[in-house]
């Protein structure tokens, strides 16, 4: 496998042709995110002891799914059941490989939950917020004082274990951020699959970086300051701007950031496809 070695200025686009990607089959795009994002929740929350032994098995697959309905609307072809699982059945099928990557990204998921749990004594950052978003709204006195600068200590405490669970977790976005679609669709094993992500990632760490930045700025900080805009203005509106925001964020931010990671496959692994969009 060749990945290309990009500029900056083309994590940009990614973000852009996801976009217009989207704009060609909005339904089949947002749809399939949808189907994504419910299966994960739904796994999360309906299979306490088992879904996260689940779910990391089937996120690749999961994955390739939806990068089939992407991939399909890019070549202007019907949606089917055989194109949407392509990589995954018939003759072309690659599920064995792709069960063995989610047992891998398993291994992987299990590692990253014992390293923040070493590093952080134990303490879930989840957790925390969920307690500290719990706290009454005010005390009175000194002791309002105390419960004040608790939380504030809290709160940064918080922030730092979830900043840290990012850092660790980073190694493996990297790793499966193309192995479902080299696996899938060029038929690479397993490690190989992640060992091409992570290098293909490192030659183009400038374009991420980029993409990065400009998904942070469209998911979230547009629709926040939208929020603090409409909570300045109108506070009785505010709770119809969330629900705004959130419906935007669902069936529009969504579909386009997954459009976009499917945009940044082809870019770098497949240029003569890109090149011809």
């Amino acid at each position: 496998m060749q990945a290309r070695r990009l500029p900056a200025a083309r994590g940009i686009y990614w973000l852009l042709e996801g976009f217009r990607l989207f704009r060609r089959n909005p339904p089949l795009i947002t749809a399939l995110t949808l189907l994504y994002l419910l299966l994960v929740q739904g796994v999360a929350v309906l299979l306490p002891g088992i879904g996260p032994i689940l779910l990391p098995l089937a996120l690749p697959a999961l994955t390739l799914i939806v990068a089939n309905g992407c991939r399909l609307v890019d070549e202007g072809l019907p949606p089917g059941k055989t194109t949407l699982l392509r990589g995954l059945i018939g003759r072309e099928g690659n599920a064995l490989a792709m069960l063995r990557l989610g047992l891998l990204q398993l291994i992987g998921a299990l590692i990253l939950v014992w390293l923040n749990s070493v590093l952080g004594n134990g303490v879930d950052p989840f957790s925390s917020l969920e307690r500290a978003a719990s706290l009454p709204p005010d005390m009175a006195g000194v002791a309002g004082t105390a419960a004040v600068g608790a939380e504030a200590a809290r709160d940064a405490d918080v922030l730092g274990a979830l900043l840290r669970l990012m850092l660790l977790a980073t190694p493996l976005i990297i790793a499966f951020w193309f192995a479902p679609f080299l696996t899938g669709w060029d038929r690479v094993s397993p490690l190989k699959s992640m060992f091409f992500s992570t290098v293909a990632t490192w030659r183009n760490w400038r374009a991420f970086v980029m993409f990065t930045l400009a998904a942070v700025v469209v998911a979230g900080l547009v629709p926040g300051l939208l929020l603090i805009l409409v909570s300045q203005i109108a506070g009785v509106a505010t709770n119809v701007a969330f629900v705004a925001v959130r419906m935007l964020l669902v069936f529009l931010v969504a579909p386009v950031l997954t459009a976009s990671i499917y945009v940044s496959y082809r870019d770098i692994f497949r240029p003569s496809v890109d090149e011809n969009a």
